[in-house]
C-alpha cells in the first residue's frame, strides 16, 4: 500500500523501536499532590525512581492506546488510579496484585477511579496497557511518608541492578 493508500484506509503500522515514552508524548497528567507526596516522589527521584521503569506508547490513536510498560523486580509502585478504564495484559515476568500471582498470558481489567497497586516479579514485568482513552491522569494515592522511606530503601538496594536489567522478553525500549 502506498502511503495515501494507508491513510485513505485507517491501515497502520506502529513499530515499538519508533514508540516516543509515555511521559515525552503528554498523554499522562499527574494529578494535584500533597506536600507529602511532592517531596516523597522528588526524594524517590534522587534515589533512581527513574532507573526503575520504562513506557512507552506503542499506539495514539483516537479512540485507542496501547501502551507497553516495563517495571524492573522490586519496583515499588505507588498506590494510584486513573481517570479511564484499562485492561492489562501480562508479556513477560510476573507480578503481584492483592493475593493474586499473574504471570505470562495472565490479564486484569481496573476500572476508571479505581485504587491499585502491584509488585513486580523477580525478573520484574513487561505489561500491555489497553486503554479506550488517548490522555490519561494518574493520581497518587500513597499519602505517608511511610510509603516513600520504603520505597526509598527498595530503590536504593535494586539501582544498579535496574540499570543493567533487561527485560524478561527481551523487548527492547526505545531507551527512553
Amino acid at each position: 500500500m502506498s502511503d495515501t493508500e494507508t491513510q485513505k484506509s485507517g491501515f497502520a503500522i506502529y513499530r515499538a523501536k519508533d514508540a516516543p515514552g509515555l511521559m515525552d508524548t503528554g498523554r499522562m497528567c499527574i494529578a494535584s499532590t500533597t506536600d507529602v507526596q511532592r517531596a516523597g516522589m522528588k526524594s524517590l527521584v534522587a534515589v533512581g525512581y527513574l532507573d526503575g521503569d520504562e513506557t512507552t506508547m506503542l499506539v495514539d490513536k483516537p479512540g485507542f492506546a496501547l501502551t507497553h510498560a516495563w517495571l524492573k523486580a522490586s519496583y515499588p509502585l505507588a498506590l494510584h488510579s486513573h481517570d479511564s478504564d484499562c485492561l492489562y495484559h501480562v508479556v513477560a515476568g510476573s507480578l503481584r496484585i492483592g493475593t493474586e500471582e499473574l504471570g505470562p498470558r495472565d490479564s486484569f481489567f481496573v476500572p476508571a477511579n479505581t485504587p491499585y497497586t502491584y509488585t513486580p516479579g523477580p525478573e520484574g514485568v513487561e505489561v500491555l496497557e489497553f486503554r479506550h482513552a488517548q490522555a490519561f491522569n494518574f493520581v497518587n494515592l500513597s499519602k505517608g511518608e511511610a510509603f516513600y522511606t520504603k520505597a526509598a530503601v527498595t530503590i536504593s538496594a535494586n539501582r544498579r541492578a535496574w540499570q543493567t536489567a533487561r527485560p524478561p522478553s527481551g523487548f527492547e525500549s526505545s531507551g527512553d
